[in-house]
């Protein structure tokens, strides 16, 4: 059982330092369109292509434009502390009552 609980103590910490960088991609994302980068940079061609993905799928699901402005980025911040503050805390939960 001890190697169970090292496993879902282990995932929990790749998943937690996995959205913790998304996280600061999805920041760096919104604040370069404050400003006029140029596209064919190749860190914001990566920032857009790791970000349009989930980007996209919530434009598409709900409508987050108002007025310009785009709230989209909030709301996958906001998925992604939820997911932080629930799944990770449910696997080390998980994870404590198996040792």
């Amino acid at each position: 059982m001890f190697a169970l609980r090292h496993l879902i103590e282990a995932l929990a910490t790749i998943l937690n330092l996995a959205l913790t960088i998304y996280m600061w991609v999805i920041i760096a994302r919104a604040l370069l369109s404050w400003v006029n980068p140029d596209p064919y940079n190749p860190i914001v061609r990566f920032l857009y292509n790791v970000t349009e993905p989930v980007l996209g799928w919530v434009r598409r699901r709900a409508p987050v434009v108002f007025g310009g402005l785009d709230l989209a980025p909030l709301l996958v911040l906001l998925a992604i502390v939820f997911l932080q503050r629930f799944l990770i805390s449910t696997l080390v939960d998980l994870a404590l009552r198996l040792g």
